[in-house]
């Protein structure tokens, strides 16, 4: 809706039609969220890639929708380099967000003339979701965990334009939350939290009526990934999950093999092609799942569950963890990765182990080419090797809710998000860069100026949000715990996003690069 009003509705003129021209990240933007046919609707006949090479269409006016990069304005630049052969009519240019000085000017230098329409939209993230974004930097990872002193000023750079794309999120919901962040046990949330509170602060400074825009009645909760590794390496068995862990779905596409049932059933009812076409693929991947499922995973689940709770399916605490890890081990039937997965929790388990265990493993399981896949989490904060004496935060109590034998775990954000709800976050664990809007910290205090409220929670019923970013990728489970707090929560609508969404595959692949060097990316604006 915010790109129909703010582009298209802009720069559109009755019977005139336009090429548009999209680079990666907001092809991926627009693919989210509409399909060719809206964009026809708006007058839009052909979509291109700018950075490809494209025909020449002069008499038609192109719409830029792209990022404020080098790479893509110099692109555009291309195509209005010589006036005489310019590659289209006129250009209406909108980026995702604020553009640095050096690129306007050199647009301004270049070709104004051919320019109609030149604009920021504050929309620099992808709404994967109702309740789920994503800010579509997985190179995030890498910078912000790696250990290599080098790369410090490539991780400030992509803190940077983190912080301005969590503006634009907060921006598109019109809000200006108060901004929390988890302090322990490394500090990329709270650079982080200062940034956007910052820059939250220039956005809201002046408001239509040039009034300060003070803080509304949301949260943003800001955490490092490493305050929940379980969730990310257990097997989760709700479909969606299960899909992405256990079938190879590349860019959300699964190539399936027989389809020979639905082409059949197609010829019999034409009419409800669409309809049929959707509920045989649902059906397809989910034997696909079961498939996988059966055999090996299964048996599989129920260690893992286990070894991350520490008890049983009847509740009797696990004596032995080992116990339970090695069966895992010495079947023949488990890859490397599972097998990977069930170490990580063992010592996820226990909090961390000594070097002479952690080898003996890895050697009887002949996995020494992955063993940075175990090691590397030490640079998330994860205690692995020696065993941390510290007192793990106590989990709350959830046995009188209703769980399968194989999916027992809660993962940890939903602990957090009940807890801001209900205001019962420790400020010490969770500070504030900013000061806490009054309807978050419990005591329903305002300021002189303001009306004073006779129940603070009425505020959150008229539409408050907890917003939480994770830096280093969100898991599919911890997406569904916003739609479960927020239907068990009525006054209060969660939202939750990251750099990106991760499977504990890539994952383990990602944390195994985190020692090794890596060639600087090309997301980082231009100064």
């Amino acid at each position: 809706m915010e790109i129909k009003t703010t582009v298209f509705d802009d720069c559109k003129k009755e019977g005139e039609w336009k090429i548009m021209l999209l680079d990666e990240f907001t092809t991926k933007l627009l693919a989210s969220c509409c399909k060719m046919t809206d964009l026809l609707a708006e007058g839009i006949t052909v979509v291109e890639n700018i950075y490809k090479n494209r025909e020449p269409v002069r008499q038609m006016k192109a719409l830029y929708f792209i990022s404020p990069t080098s790479k893509s304005v110099d692109c555009f630049l291309r195509d209005f380099a010589n006036k005489s052969e310019s590659r289209y009519k006129a250009a209406y240019i909108y980026f995702t967000d604020f553009c640095p000085d050096s690129l306007f000017n050199k647009i301004k230098a270049s070709c104004s003339k051919s320019v109609r329409r030149c604009k920021e939209i504050n929309i620099s993230f992808i709404p994967l979701e109702s309740q789920v974004y994503t800010l579509d930097v997985p190179d995030a990872f890498y910078y912000c965990y790696s250990p290599d002193p080098s790369n410090v000023n490539e991780k400030d750079a992509i803190m940077e334009v983190m912080a301005e794309q969590i503006v634009t999120v907060c921006a598109t919901l019109d809000e200006n939350p108060g901004v929390r962040y988890k302090s322990k046990p490394l500090d990329n949330a709270n650079k982080l939290a200062q940034l956007v509170e910052n820059k939250l602060e220039n956005y809201y400074k002046l408001d239509e009526k040039s009034q300060i825009k003070g803080k509304t009645h949301s949260q943003l909760l800001i955490i490092d990934r490493g305050f929940d590794p379980v969730s990310t390496v257990l097997h989760e068995l709700t479909f969606q999950a299960m899909a992405y862990d256990l079938l190879p779905i590349e860019n959300d596409t699964y190539k399936q093999t027989s389809l020979s049932a639905l082409t059949q059933l197609m010829k019999k009812m034409p009419h409800f092609r669409k309809q049929i076409t959707k509920q045989v693929v649902h059906l397809n991947l989910a034997e696909d799942c079961m498939n996988k499922f059966k055999p090996n995973i299964e048996k599989l689940c129920k260690s893992e569950q286990d070894l991350a709770l520490g008890t049983d399916a009847e509740g009797q605490k696990v004596k032995d963890s080992m116990r339970v890890l090695l069966p895992v081990l010495l079947n023949k039937n488990h890859d490397n990765y599972d097998k990977i997965r069930a170490i990580l929790l063992y010592i996820f388990g226990i909090n961390g182990t000594t070097e002479e265990n952690l080898d003996r493993l890895v050697q009887n399981v002949k996995i020494e080419n992955e063993s940075d896949m175990i090691r590397n989490w030490s640079y998330l904060g994860v205690p692995i090797v020696p065993q941390s004496q510290q007192v793990r935060s106590s989990r709350k109590d959830r046995s009188a809710e209703e769980t399968f034998q194989l999916s027992r775990w809660t993962p940890f954000i939903k602990d957090i998000m009940e807890d801001a709800i209900d205001n019962r976050l420790d400020s010490k664990e969770w500070p504030y860069c900013s000061q806490c809007p009054a309807v978050w910290n419990g005591s329903g205090a305002v300021s002189a100026r303001q009306k004073p409220r006779t129940n603070y929670l009425e505020d959150r019923k008229n539409g408050s949000k907890l917003i939480i970013f994770v830096i280093g990728g969100i898991t599919y489970s911890e997406m569904r715990c916003a739609y479960e707090v927020s239907q068990a929560h009525k006054s209060c609508e969660v939202i939750i996003g990251s750099t990106h969404i991760i499977t504990p595959k890539n994952l383990l692949d990602d944390i195994k690069m985190l020692n090794k060097s890596k060639d600087k990316i090309s997301c980082i604006k231009d100064e």
